[in-house]
């Protein structure tokens, strides 16, 4: 429901709320939540190594992706102007044709229901496949521990963004995934705030406030709802891949940068 401002001062004005309550103010703070983490990325080189770790390697990692994930190397991931860039090159790199990085706090920190919040402007072109999701600190086998993605934007399908869950009951393996998808036409242009809300019912996930997913616990067991442990953060961008390349790899889009603002998590007091 819109609200136009002088209604709002007329309102305040009569005194209908006890201003004990009411702040017409737009900028009142959010004391219902208490931020716990974040990473601005305000300094200048490499990632801070006391927030993040790296995956390496150019096995594909399951999604039979065509990079290489390097670990401390300025090329593919550092802190620049206020943002942390993970770059996806075009480049032989141990019989791989392109390098890129995969950041994680696993083993660094992780938490149990909460908020995350990233803003965040993601690559364009056909084989790029960014992401922000989470997984499992105790992850033994996937996905019957978890998995939720929080953002994955594939470049051959430009500007629509998915949120999903995998579970032992739900996956993509078996087709059963939970997923759903948002149109945002300058998520390439333009930095987005994508955000999820977790809790021991339901996790829902936002696109600049705008709600898009939402998977509810309702069976109660461990095969569908294995989200009640803590996660650890990840977040790469892949070339290729089982979904990325699905329509192959356009080279000359090459390099490409995915530019993260910060990362922030809270949970309710």
């Amino acid at each position: 429901m819109k609200i136009k401002f002088r209604n709002i001062i007329n309102i305040c004005v009569r005194g209908i709320f006890f201003l004990s309550t009411l702040n017409c103010a737009s900028h009142k703070p959010d004391t219902g939540r208490k931020l716990i983490w974040n990473d601005e990325f305000n300094g200048k080189g490499l990632p801070d190594s006391l927030k993040w770790n790296y995956d390496t390697g150019g096995s594909g990692f399951g999604n039979e992706e065509a990079q290489f994930y390097t670990k401390n190397r300025l090329e593919n991931a550092r802190m620049e102007k206020g943002n942390l860039v993970i770059e996806a090159k075009k480049e032989n790199w141990e019989k791989n044709k392109y390098t890129s990085a995969r950041l994680l706090t696993k083993g660094k920190f992780s938490f149990q229901y909460g908020t995350v919040e990233v803003r965040a402007k993601l690559p364009k072109g056909r084989g790029t496949w960014p992401a922000i999701w989470m997984m499992s600190e105790k992850m033994k086998q996937w996905p019957d521990d978890g998995e939720l993605d929080i953002m994955e934007h594939v470049g051959f399908n430009q500007g629509y963004i998915h949120a999903s869950v995998h579970t032992k009951k739900y996956n993509h393996i078996q087709g059963t995934q939970k997923t759903d998808t948002l149109f945002v036409k300058d998520a390439s242009e333009k930095f987005h705030v994508y955000k999820a809300d977790w809790t021991p019912e339901k996790i829902e996930v936002y696109i600049d406030d705008k709600k898009f997913f939402t998977y509810e616990n309702k069976e109660k067991s461990y095969e569908s709802w294995p989200f009640d442990q803590p996660y650890f953060i990840i977040l790469n961008l892949a070339v290729g891949g089982f979904w990325g390349g699905k329509e192959g790899i356009d080279n000359s889009v090459f390099p490409q940068k995915y530019y993260i603002d910060y990362v922030r998590v809270y949970q309710n007091k």
